[in-house]
């Protein structure tokens, strides 16, 4: 165990927070509750950004921006969705500053520059979209628009933690406009099952696909598709959503399309979004204590060679190597980086990129190049063998396929391992307490015995999963008749 980090077993939380900053993924900002995303961890979001972005291409998704403000009037203009931000909301009211007489060098909000219009600092965008789009749509050969924006979006938190929780935060959003119900209901499944294919074979996280109840639903939306993911402390973790808005947000802002029949109708909307909050489900679904552990699908080098060497002479010879098998990795799409800082002795680069997270590590010295092999080591199992010289690319091409499966393998293993089925409230609270993980229980469909049971427990119904049956049995809590289990678990 690295001695420079807190183990998990210890302080789980303190684990987290200190490998953030020591890995190099993200720090604390000046500014309260927001982050600085430094090279390495922005280097992370861009390959998620790349994956994801290409296949919101795939399913027929154009991307396009629009602004960070929004009018006051336009945000209210769905009340359910203003009243689940309200809290949340950062509001611009002035447009200068000036000169404080008083204080030299001081500056204050020059009251007479107050704005007409108080501007809200998108916590979402889609008050500001289908103000757009009602002036985008007339017909049905208007539809149906499928728009996805890579943005930054600010909710005010007061409690935050780095990429989980921050006050501003990186993410897409996609907004669709639909003809029909059906093809909007449709559209809202796809993306979710979009979401659930990037980080099983992608992030290699596990997932659960299903349905918020109507308490933890997106603020105006009439059904909201999620994927659960399982920390390694037994915390779930909302890792994706997908929203279908019904007509809500149409007749809020009047934007009808004339039917193939003739007729005026109301479009059918859908928003579904991820965020940077994907990197920290990366890093505590896979990490250990010694530091980061990637997927080699996401990792920005997936493979590192450190020269072991004496003399200038011997690095000229170890560099001429490393660079054909750089050449060679390449052409199998497997990105290579090779460490030749002379400011850093060979253990301390070990450390550095064991911290970090990198899949596969090269070490090459002069013995090395005599013996013709080369000590390849695996960061997930912190294991190494000797492959000969000939065999290295083949070996590395597929150690990387089975790193992948292998992590998600553990994963899936502790995520089942981690579901309980309960049937009595004693044993519910006991099980939250000895094991954590997600409780598999049934629920009599209230809203009251969803809040009753967070308010004892501060676990909330992660899901109902798509995948459940139906099965007769009596609410975990009131007794009363329920159909089939959902899934409890306290998250972050």
């Amino acid at each position: 165990m690295s001695k420079n980090l807190t183990s998990r077993a210890e302080d789980y939380s303190k684990w987290y927070n200190e490998l953030v900053v020591k890995a190099d993924l993200a720090e604390n900002s000046a500014v309260r509750g927001c982050m600085v995303i430094k090279p390495y961890g922005y280097a992370i979001w861009e390959k998620m950004q790349a994956e994801l972005d290409r296949m919101f291409k795939e399913t027929g998704h154009q991307n396009a921006y629009f602004p960070l403000f929004v009018p006051k009037s336009l945000f209210e203009a769905e009340e359910k969705n203003a009243e689940g931000f309200a809290k949340e909301c950062a509001v611009v009211t002035h447009y200068r500053l000036q000169n404080d007489p008083d204080n030299e060098g001081k500056l204050r909000v020059d009251p007479e520059a107050k704005l007409e219009e108080e501007l809200v600092v998108r916590p979402t965008s889609e008050a500001i979209i289908w103000n757009t789009y009602k002036g985008w749509i007339q017909s049905y050969r208007d539809l149906p628009i499928l728009i996805n924006q890579w943005a930054n979006v600010v909710r005010w938190e007061m409690r935050t933690r780095l990429f989980l929780r921050t006050a501003e935060f990186l993410w897409q959003e996609g907004h669709t406009a639909h003809a029909t119900k059906k093809e909007a209901l449709v559209e809202a499944e796809l993306m979710n099952n979009v979401y659930a294919d990037f980080a099983e074979n992608f992030m290699a996280i596990p997932v659960i696909k299903g349905v918020k109840t109507e308490s933890e639903r997106f603020a105006g939306a009439l059904e909201t598709y999620c994927i659960e993911a399982l920390m390694q402390d037994g915390k779930a973790l909302q890792a994706g959503t997908s929203h279908f808005l019904g007509q809500n947000f149409a007749k809020a802002f009047d934007v009808k399309f004339t039917n193939n029949e003739g007729k005026l109708d109301y479009v059918w909307a859908t928003s579904w979004g991820v965020s940077t909050r994907l990197m920290g489900a990366l890093i505590m679904t896979h990490s250990d204590d010694k530091g980061l552990v990637l997927p080699p699908n996401l990792a920005p080098s997936q493979v590192v060679i450190v020269p072991i060497y004496k003399t200038n002479e011997q690095l000229e010879i170890i560099t001429e190597k490393a660079n054909s098998i750089i050449a060679d990795l390449k052409v199998k799409g497997v990105s290579c980086k090779f460490d030749s800082r002379t400011t850093h002795r060979p253990g301390a680069k070990f450390a550095q990129h064991e911290l970090q997270g990198v899949p596969l590590r090269i070490a090459i010295g002069p013995k090395d190049l005599e013996n013709g092999t080369i000590e390849l080591a695996r960061r997930d199992t912190l294991t190494k063998e000797i492959v000969n010289m000939p065999d290295l690319i083949s070996k590395i091409d597929s150690l990387l396929k089975t790193i992948q499966e292998e992590l998600f393998t553990k994963a899936l293993n502790f995520r089942d391992a981690h579901i309980t089925e309960v049937d009595d409230f004693e044993t519910f609270k006991k099980v939250l307490v000895t094991k954590t993980g997600f409780i598999s229980a049934h629920w009599d469909g209230t809203t009251e015995t969803e809040l009753k049971i967070k308010e004892l427990t501060k676990a909330t119904i992660r899901c109902i999963p798509s995948d459940a049956k139906n099965e007769e049995g009596k609410c975990v809590f009131t007794g009363d008749s329920s159909s089939r289990r959902v899934l409890f678990a306290k998250a972050y």
